[in-house]
């Protein structure tokens, strides 16, 4: 299995659409912080601008925007016409805020929950504003994704819901996975390290994912990547965001919590599994990734899952 599709399965993620706005004019929609959740916006039609205090991204048709540490935020509906007033539909799976007339945006709002442990590290790697665009081009991913997101929000039919998880967990995967362009300078937003695209920098993180127990060393990464050690320090650095080391110790912890909440395995086996030979050196790595113990992060899974 590939490392973004590890890393998604150990997250447990679900996903929920909130509203979709089809909205005529000018709007402005506030959205409060929502701890223990990560939201998620899906433009398939229009134009916003989205805030977070002095911080600005905007969105057109075929842009995802996912928020893992965002917090507040505010979406502005870019139209010429003043505001019409919307209506709010409720059905079996989706509320819908429509107005009347013809709209300026088709907009879905949602949000991603995780399992405690190996899902707070994964978004807590992950910069706090996600912006991918796909464009809504024939040969966009979005294209047959939005209309089925589309379909099943207006179909509304037995299974909906589920479906609609389902389309939406595809959607962060595209997310991660990468849009494949050039960020523009001025978003000033930085890329996760799960898109990486150079061939030596994938072969390192496929292999820290694939074999965490491995003692792994800068010098041994370079040699995976096929790189010098200081060519790899610079290029991963750049491309991540975060350091060797804290990648390698951010997806051990990962692994671990994925473990720790899903087996019964016994501390030492679990920090065997991820390269520590001591239980006590584990423990003290696990709580400064986490805040946590590994006992404690188990205990409160299993009160989590009752």
């Amino acid at each position: 299995m590939d490392p973004i599709s590890t890393l998604i399965r150990m997250a447990r993620l679900e996903a929920t659409v909130d509203v979709r706005c089809l909205l005529a004019g000018r709007h402005v929609l506030d959205n409060p912080p929502r701890p223990g959740q990560v939201p998620f916006h899906l433009l398939l039609e229009g134009h916003c601008v989205v805030e977070f205090g002095d911080r600005t991204v905007e969105l057109r048709a075929g842009d995802v925007l996912v928020l893992p540490g965002a917090g507040q935020h505010r979406v502005r509906v870019v139209a010429e016409d003043p505001p019409a007033p919307p209506e709010r539909q409720l059905s079996g799976s989706v509320e819908t805020l429509r107005s009347a007339g013809t709209s300026s945006i088709d907009l879905f709002c949602g949000h991603y929950t995780y399992r405690v442990g190996a899902g707070e590290l994964l978004f807590a790697g992950l910069p706090d504003i996600l912006h991918a665009s796909f464009g809504a081009g024939a040969g966009s991913p979005l294209r047959l994704l939005g209309e089925l997101v589309r379909h099943e929000a207006t179909l509304d039919g037995p299974g909906a819901g589920a479906l609609l998880a389902s389309l939406c967990e595809a959607l962060l995967v595209l997310v991660l996975r990468g849009d494949g362009r050039e960020r523009r300078a001025t978003t000033n937003l930085a890329r996760p390290w799960t898109a990486v695209t150079d061939a030596g920098l994938r072969a390192v993180v496929d292999a820290v994912v694939r074999e965490p127990e491995k003692p792994w060393t800068i010098d041994g990464l370079a040699r995976v990547a096929g790189v010098s050690r200081a060519t790899l320090v610079r290029h991963f650095s750049a491309a991540t965001g975060m350091g060797i080391a804290d990648f390698v110790t951010r997806t051990r912890m990962m692994i671990a919590a994925d473990l720790l909440t899903t087996t019964g395995r016994g501390l030492d086996d679990v920090a065997a599994r991820v390269g520590y030979r001591s239980t006590s050196a584990f423990g003290k790595a696990f709580r400064a990734a986490t805040g946590t113990t590994p006992a404690r992060l188990r205990r409160t899974a299993g009160q989590v899952g009752r």
